[in-house]
């Protein structure tokens, strides 16, 4: 076995030496924050003591013929990451997380996902960085891919430790570092409803597009769509502050929240203005409730609307990088990108919660925002657009759609976007440089009025 020393830094600046790929395996979850089902996971390395750095996690693309360039990709964002946040790191650690395939077991799934071990240790040596260790973690098993002796490391995989019994368990306890259940738990809570749950919310969407997209079109009417949009969010925060916590909190959410309710808000947040001044909800008792709301909101993008989910998504993932739940932060920013790879609210804010930035800059900047609009007793409606020209951006009709760049170019890699957007008002001001995601959404249905990323 590959003996060697990580260790990770609690709060209280306690060292925790991990050995080998057991202690490895049982520190990712603790790493991430969640358990990182279906995930590619690089670690970088540094110093002589394999001190943890910086983090990167993908799915797992679902085609081999996909593995070859995705490992050279996160190579390089790894590195290229870490160089700039601190120093290039001296090594990697991987992990591959898949549950097995339907009829395979822990060991055939190991040995499917060999051939992209292989490609990320072969990427990251090109780049002369080597991968320290390599761990495929499936059906409650763990292997290394660079361990070659079965007496430590046996061809049946070796059992992960039970939850909360190891020396990582007890010190992550310490220093107050939750596991939020896996991943697949966390994007449900964010994922839109079925076609059976969803056909009404649907319908809802429909008929609220049909008349807000005609008052949008007007100077006068956008404002007031805005100040609408704003007070119906509030009023639905305050429903939901009012309501008894449970074991069932999503779904009781979900009962307080009308379908025509929930479409108005959702159509009104397509608005770049009107979803910046919903930002400024960020902390206290505003943020956690706030947090419920756009949750709720993002589940009810069904259907066709599921772009317009990009909206809640970001502002979920907003307020929980605002209060501290940096894992939770990237799923929900990762999702928003999911749905429209071109949301430069959500790039530049994925950016900069995975670059370590301290989200105080933009809190300050959205208090100020605040501030100085009760100090000249502004009323909302107008902050909002309501001259139909301080977006810039048209609105589109039902059924329509606006003019994107062919989805043939959207999709090549391109390593960064110059944040030149005004998405929060702060974050263009920092000109913050945020990786554009590949791909095209799924589930391109654009209707209602969408006015700005």
């Amino acid at each position: 076995m590959n003996k060697h020393h990580e260790s990770t830094e609690p709060a209280d600046e306690q060292q925790i030496t991990l050995r080998g790929p057991a202690e490895l395996a049982d520190a990712l979850p603790y790493l991430m924050g969640f358990h990182p089902n279906d995930s590619v996971v690089m670690v970088a390395l540094h110093g002589g003591r394999g001190r943890f750095g910086g983090r990167l996690r993908l799915g797992i693309p679902p085609s081999p013929t996909e593995w070859a360039p995705v490992a050279d990709q996160l190579a390089q964002c790894l590195i290229s990451g870490s160089e700039r946040r601190e120093s290039r790191p001296d090594a990697i650690v991987v992990f591959l997380c898949q549950d097995p395939a339907e009829g395979e077991n822990g060991h055939q799934t190991m040995e499917r996902l060999r051939p992209l071990a292989q490609r990320l240790r072969t990427a990251c040596g090109a780049l002369d960085v080597p991968v320290l260790e390599a761990l495929c973690i499936s059906d409650g098993r763990y292997w290394s891919y660079c361990c070659p002796d079965e007496r430590c490391c046996p061809a049946e995989g070796n059992p992960l430790a039970l939850p909360g019994t190891t020396v990582m368990a007890a010190a992550a306890a310490y220093a107050g570092i939750q596991v939020r259940g896996s991943l697949r738990d966390m994007e449900a809570r964010l994922t839109p409803w079925g076609a059976s749950a969803g056909a009404e919310q649907e319908r809802a969407l429909d008929s609220a597009g049909a008349v807000l997209v005609s008052r949008i079109l007007d100077a006068d009417g956008r404002g007031e769509v805005a100040g609408e949009t704003l007070t119906l969010a509030r009023e639905l925060m305050e429903r939901l502050g009012r309501a008894p916590a449970s074991v069932s909190a999503d779904a009781d959410d979900d009962r307080l929240i009308g379908t025509g309710e929930a479409a108005a808000v959702i159509l009104g947040l397509q608005d770049r203005e009107t979803r910046d001044r919903a930002a400024e909800w960020m902390e206290g008792r505003e943020a956690e409730t706030a947090l419920r709301l756009w949750r709720a909101l993002a589940r009810r993008c069904v259907g066709p609307y599921v772009e317009h989910s990009a909206a809640p998504l970001t502002l979920a993932g907003w307020v929980s990088w605002s209060t501290g739940d940096e894992p939770g932060a990237r799923v929900a920013l990762g999702l928003a990108l999911r749905a429209d790879p071109d949301y430069t609210f959500a790039q530049l804010l994925h950016q900069a919660c995975n670059e370590g930035l301290d989200p105080e800059t933009l809190r300050r900047c959205l208090r100020g925002e605040r501030g100085a609009r009760a100090r000249h007793g502004s009323d909302g409606e107008r902050e909002s657009g309501g001259d139909g020209r301080r977006n810039g951006h048209g609105v589109r009709r039902p059924g329509t759609r606006s003019t994107r760049t062919p989805a043939a170019k959207r999709r090549r890699a391109t390593r960064t976007t110059p944040g030149t957007g005004r998405p929060g008002s702060a974050v263009a001001r920092r000109r913050a440089r945020a990786p554009r995601r590949q791909g095209q959404a799924q589930g391109r249905g654009r209707r209602g009025a969408r006015s700005g990323r």
